[in-house]
């Protein structure tokens, strides 16, 4: 059995999602080849978001990314007062309870923490 490593989305400006991943999840540019539009953004538990400049980049895939921090209402609020804009703040959903945002190119992610998940969800 394995793990997964890391992912790679498609963006259509790789210097606005950097600057977005790193201001509104506070995920850290691991390598970055920004002539290339291509870089590597890590988590706390060192998962790597691939990020690829693609001309005429489709706006979402479709797929989600699910976002776990050690307090999903605290997040919303932090991030919120830092001005990042979310979809919905911290409510009961399909999935469980989470906040959701979008990227720039409309990539859903799906913000979560473990106690509100067994207790709200």
């Amino acid at each position: 059995m394995g793990k997964f490593d890391h992912l790679g989305i498609q963006v259509r400006n790789y210097a606005v999602s950097r600057g977005w991943y790193v201001n509104a999840l506070g995920l850290v540019v691991d390598f970055e080849k920004p002539e290339r539009g291509f870089g590597s953004l890590k988590d706390d538990a060192a998962f790597a978001l691939f990020l690829g400049e693609v001309q005429n980049a489709p706006a979402s895939t479709g797929a989600g990314l699910w976002y776990q921090v050690a307090d999903v209402e605290a997040f919303h609020r932090d991030r919120t007062a830092m001005g990042v804009v979310f979809d919905h703040a911290p409510q009961k959903t399909a999935w469980g309870y989470g906040a959701q945002l979008s990227d720039p190119d409309g990539h859903k992610l799906y913000v979560w923490d473990d106690v509100t998940m067994k207790t709200k969800g």
